[in-house]
């Protein structure tokens, strides 16, 4: 699923209508045909649901929304922005159907004194005993706004915000820039739900607009009316991967045999977690290759775990000698994927087993944590041309990898991942608020999954082990096979944050959720698409 600038979805817009002969006024009343749904389904108990709407498209949508919702039995009514004949276009037709099928009451405001009383007549802001409304939808300004709110749509804002009643946002939360990629910003509508059109923007996967669910809904945009935009997707759109059942002649033979390397004395515990998730994430085999003397602590992670004893040094990690020479073939004979770094540390020769991995094989690979602190300042050295190579750096690991401080990754996460990814032709997966999956071709993937309880030692193993697996069972969708393995990992979490609390979390608790991450649908029953949130 592409992800679109608020240009590029005026062109859909405006290719659907001249080119594919779909009129505006069909595209309005799907869009609000879709918020009138995801109303009711969020919130079946709503019995007097009340429309904010401006005068232009995106208040189009928020008055058929209200005669779907007074159709459906719903107490609506409508607070609009202005006077009746200030609403042109399709927006004036869909005010005019309002009225003709439905006795949805349309209350028109010009002063602040006239919003306040209509906010208090419709039981946004509820006096007295007569009963509150029960949801707002935010339908004033949409994606082709550009911020601030000022006037009435300000005062409206000033007078929501503090109320407890939920609302949901069409399109976009009111004074939310569609183009903005920061995570938060300042002035526009709350929002306790964001239901938008066509394909996500900008904001809608980089911003965090709300804490419940963002959702797309199809409204009637063919596909061909899309531009390619700036090859930025969204992860989840590629989960389709794996929903696909195996066939019925299926053996461990065909889903990969997945090799972890790593640990060291006193960190045996990453390679295990890795090897773990390897294992839940539906590897046909996994062996951990980890130094001798902590091969029974990582073997007792689950039974299903095969174990490599490698040689080490003195200080506990492993030794150079086992990736030389025939050391290095037989290593590697049967395996499909290899996962290098969980736990490795940055002691005696393991540096150098990271490198020698790299350089002597060409099987596929995903090297991590101190696998990536290998190449601090031999980044040169990392070249993924003619072959699968992951790396799966947080901000600190990419600071070292570029040369580059912390701030200055955060920065420009996009461009800067999008660059290394294509000079060392490999895939690159920039962890952090929103991950990024960027591709050797130049295509960027967001992750909009996940939340604060992987702030905790471990997770970085389970993505390792994850991406791993999914390589080992999609070795010729390299791409789709990453994305997903990413959203896969952070809807585990969410999962898992649902059930527990995010303090509580651990890192193998999200392992344990993966089979509700793969049984998860993006799209629902009413064919929306959830960005971000469960259902």
């Amino acid at each position: 699923m592409r992800v679109l600038t608020a240009a590029q979805m005026g062109e859909t817009d405006r290719r659907t209508v001249q080119e594919f002969n779909t009129p505006l006024g069909v595209l309005m009343e799907a869009a609000g045909q879709a918020v009138a749904t995801f109303s009711r389904r969020r919130y079946p108990k709503a019995e007097r649901i009340v429309g904010l709407c401006g005068k232009g498209n995106n208040g189009g949508d928020g008055l058929v929304a209200a005669r779907v919702l007074s159709a459906a039995g719903v107490a609506a009514s409508v607070i609009l922005l202005g006077r009746s004949e200030e609403v042109k276009g399709e927006a004036a037709a869909a005010l005019a159907r309002l009225r003709e099928e439905s006795s949805v009451v349309v209350h028109e405001v010009t002063d602040e004194e006239g919003l306040k009383r209509a906010f208090e007549e419709t039981g946004v802001i509820q006096t007295g005993a007569k009963p509150g409304a029960d949801l707002l939808l935010d339908a004033l300004v949409g994606t082709g706004f550009r911020p601030p709110l000022r006037g009435l749509a300000a005062a409206a804002r000033n007078l929501v915000n503090p109320l407890s009643i939920p609302v949901i946002a069409v399109d976009v939360p009111s004074g939310w820039d569609a183009d903005s990629t920061e995570q938060t910003v300042e002035g526009a509508f709350r929002a306790d739900g964001v239901v938008t059109f066509t394909a996500p923007k900008l904001a809608h996967v980089f911003g965090y607009m709300t804490a419940g669910p963002v959702v797309v809904a199809e409204i009637g945009s063919p596909e061909e009316a899309i531009p390619e935009g700036d090859g930025l997707s969204w992860t989840g759109g590629s989960k389709a991967v794996a929903e696909k059942p195996r066939g019925p002649n299926s053996n461990k033979g065909k889903f990969g045999h997945v090799l972890v390397i790593g640990g060291s004395y006193g960190t045996a515990g990453a390679p295990g977690m890795a090897s773990l998730a390897a294992l839940r994430t539906g590897a046909g085999l996994v062996t951990a290759g980890v130094p001798r003397s902590v091969v029974d602590v990582v073997a007792g992670v689950t039974p299903e775990l095969m174990v490599m004893p490698l040689e080490e040094g003195p200080e506990g990690a492993i030794a150079l000698a086992n990736v030389q020479g025939q050391h290095l073939e037989a290593m590697l004979k049967r395996i499909t994927v290899v996962a290098v770094g969980p736990g490795l540390s940055q002691r005696g020769e393991a540096g150098a087993v990271v490198r020698q991995l790299v350089a002597g094989t060409k099987t596929p690979m995903v090297v991590d944590a101190d696998g990536l602190n290998a190449f601090d300042g031999r980044a040169d050295l990392l070249d993924g041309t003619g072959r699968t190579l992951v790396l799966t750096p947080h901000p600190g690991e990419m600071a070292r990898l570029t040369g580059l401080t912390v701030q200055g990754v955060e920065a420009h996460r996009v461009r800067l991942a999008r660059r290394f990814a294509t000079d060392h032709q490999l895939t690159l997966v920039l962890k952090g608020w929103r991950t990024l999956v960027a591709h050797p071709d130049g295509r960027v993937a967001v992750n909009t999954t996940g939340n604060p309880a992987m702030s905790k030692g471990g997770s970085g193993d389970i993505l390792t082990g994850i991406i791993a697996a999914m390589l080992g069972q999609y070795p010729d969708d390299v791409a789709r096979a990453v994305e997903a393995a990413v959203y896969l990992h952070g809807l585990a979490a969410d999962f898992a944050t649902r059930a527990m609390d995010e303090h509580t979390v651990l890192a193998t608790d999200t392992v344990m959720h993966l089979s509700d991450a793969f049984r998860y649908r993006v799209r629902d029953e009413d064919g929306l698409s959830w960005i971000c949130g469960l259902r």
